[in-house]
């Protein structure tokens, strides 16, 4: 409902309040100038009779302007003061806020929560590469766009208005919530603050509340300070895996907490998939000669750069016996799915690649002919579209590295890098590994530790990602 009001300038018109919080008002209006729907902060009466508060308000906007155009960041348009009132006026987005997803709807799929903290923790992680603290992270300041997508607003903001004291009535309600320990007890934020932050945002969307959720502000507040981490897994269907992740992401200490939010948010993910079985490997493939140990391939380790288990000494034997089984079963089941009926055959000889693991762990390969009946006229699969997404490109490429089949993997998995970049999401990540790990393989170096840099910094350290830029930069230089 629009409102009649002086208390923005004459420029923003048809002012209507569409929020409401411990700080000030929100207004959405037209800029008059620029023809455009915006949002506009004013800081409370209450704290606008402060000069040193006014002041430090509008200090902290400026500072948080510097972060508009980042990806996932409200950007802000304006900041000036109008009646002795301060205001900011920012992009408006229609989406709502990940709170009012909570309050409407509760936990949200995990798929759907990684991919917005991914959001939100690409927005901190530049802006504390830029020197700036958030500091009231929290599902409130987390809003959505049109197409869903989380943009951080606020930086700064609550600390400006002195929201970070717990003895102001009125400022702890919402936020004593995603305190963190040290924010608690009246200390410093810095970027690790946020980072405790995000993890509470994180758990609250999994599984619909906090993990020290209290009726009372001051005793949650106190409870981030004093109560041991509960697991995640009790009373929800989530897997206790996620407990080590929550636990460092939590961490009392600041300094053990994660160095950034997208190693968290990476974590938190490849734990799931752990939990959920995905235990995917790299083809293992022997070069000719022999190989070094520079040169020695990678397995592959799970989608997020987790090692897989490993399997007990005694495991060997048995390894052993059933990638023997899998090879000769294999041409076998090639053989009775080809045969044909009246269709001429055609005789095809097909090499297969026996893997034998002795007690020490050694894996050595050698290849036996096997001839086995095909039907005359069988044509391959087809290769994925020219259509076809980075997504299902690098797939396709994965295939053919199982394959052991480089040479075919490597176009696709250009192609896939070459459409994924700049999404800076985890398929980026791993095409970027998988195009490294293949053009290595075909004795190609050109920009292999070039990828290896983007896919870390996106996922963050992985140890294949050091193994394979170890023996990149002996053999490549």
């Amino acid at each position: 409902m629009s409102v009649q009001t002086h208390i923005l300038p004459p420029r923003y018109r048809d002012p209507e309040r569409i929020g409401h919080g411990g700080m000030g008002d929100i207004y959405r209006a037209t800029d008059s100038v620029l023809g455009r729907v915006v949002a506009v902060k004013v800081l409370a009466e209450r704290y606008a009779q402060d000069e040193s508060v006014r002041e430090r308000f509008t200090r902290e906007a400026l500072s948080a302007a510097r972060l508009s155009g980042e990806p996932n960041t409200v950007t802000i348009f304006d900041v000036g003061e109008h009646q002795d009132r301060p205001y900011i006026v920012m992009e408006y987005l229609s989406g709502g806020s990940l709170d009012d997803i909570l309050r409407a709807e509760g936990a949200r799929p995990p798929e759907q929560v990684f991919t917005w903290l991914e959001e939100a923790a690409r927005a901190l992680d530049v802006a504390h590469r830029e020197g700036v603290v958030h500091r009231d992270v929290k599902p409130a300041n987390l809003l959505l766009d049109g197409e869903g997508n989380v943009h951080v607003a606020d930086f700064g903001i609550a600390s400006a208005a002195g929201m970070h004291s717990l003895t102001m009535t009125g400022t702890v309600l919402g936020t004593a919530g995603y305190l963190s320990p040290e924010q608690a007890r009246g200390e410093r934020a810095g970027p690790a603050s946020d980072r405790y932050a995000l993890a509470i945002v994180a758990w609250e969307l999994l599984t619909g509340r906090r993990p020290f959720e209290s009726e009372s502000p001051t005793a949650e507040a106190a409870a981030h300070v004093n109560a041991p981490i509960p697991s995640v897994c009790d009373g929800t269907e989530l897997p206790c895996e996620l407990d080590p992740v929550f636990a460092k992401a939590l961490a009392k200490d600041p300094a053990q907490r994660y160095g950034t939010d997208s190693e968290f948010v990476a974590a938190l993910r490849g734990a799931l998939a752990e939990a959920a079985g995905s235990t995917r490997e790299r083809p293992i493939v022997v070069p000719t000669p022999p190989p070094t140990e520079a040169t020695r391939p990678l397995r592959r380790e799970p989608d997020v750069g987790y090692p897989p288990a490993r399997s007990a000494p005694g495991a060997w034997p048995l390894l052993a016996a059933l990638l023997l089984f899998g090879a000769v079963g294999g041409a076998v089941l090639a053989y009775l799915l080809t045969r044909g009926g009246d269709t001429p055959p055609a005789q095809t000889t097909v090499i297969t690649r026996v893997q034998r693991v002795t007690t020490q762990g050694r894996v050595t390969t050698v290849e036996k002919p096997v001839t086995v009946t095909t039907a005359a006229g069988s044509t391959p699969a087809p290769p994925p579209s020219s259509g076809a997404s980075g997504a299902a490109l690098n797939d396709a490429g994965f295939r053919k590295m199982q394959a052991g089949d480089y040479a075919g993997a490597l176009p696709l998995l250009e192609r896939s890098v070459q459409r994924l970049q700049g999404t800076n999401s985890l398929t980026e990540a791993y095409a970027d590994y998988n195009l490294a790990f293949t053009r290595f393989q075909l004795g190609n170096c050109d920009g292999v530790l070039e990828l290896l840099d983007r896919s870390e910094a996106i996922q963050g350290q992985r140890d294949p990602i050091d193994r394979l830029r170890e023996q990149a930069q002996q053999r490549c230089g």
